[in-house]
C-alpha cells in the first residue's frame, strides 16, 4: 500500500496549486481518502475528506470555499485543489488512508509554502 503526493511548492499570497495523491496497492475506489497538513510546531490536522464514490466531501472550517477535494477512481488518485492561498496554508500536506478501516497509510508529504 502506498500513497505518493505531489504538486507541492512555492507560491504567493492568493495563488493556487493543486496536489495530486496517487495510490496503488489497494482498491482505491473502496476506499474514502484524506488530506491533511502540518505545519512547524503544530499538531498534523485533517484538511478535507472525501468519499469512496466522491459523492460527498468535507473540509476544515479555515479551508472552506477555497479548496477542493476530488478524486478520479480511473487513475487512483486523488487531488487538493487549493485556492485563494494564505501563508497560514503554509505547511507539508500528507494523503492518507485508512487501510482495511483500521492502519493509517501516510504518503511522503508534499511543502506547500505560501510567502511574498
Amino acid at each position: 500500500v502506498q500513497l505518493v503526493e505531489s504538486g507541492g511548492g512555492l507560491v504567493q499570497p492568493g495563488g493556487s496549486l493543486r496536489l495530486s495523491c496517487v495510490a496503488s496497492g489497494f482498491t482505491f475506489s473502496t476506499y474514502g481518502m484524506t488530506w491533511y497538513r502540518q505545519a512547524p510546531g503544530k499538531e498534523r490536522e485533517l484538511v478535507a475528506a472525501i468519499t469512496s464514490a466522491g459523492g460527498s466531501t468535507n473540509y476544515a472550517d479555515s479551508v472552506k470555499g477555497r479548496f477542493t477535494i476530488s478524486r478520479d477512481n480511473a487513475k487512483n488518485t486523488v487531488y487538493l485543489q487549493m485556492n485563494s492561498l494564505k501563508p497560514e496554508d503554509t505547511a507539508v500536506y500528507y494523503c492518507n488512508v485508512r487501510y482495511l478501516f483500521k492502519y493509517d497509510v501516510w504518503g511522503q508529504g508534499t511543502q506547500v509554502t505560501v510567502s511574498s
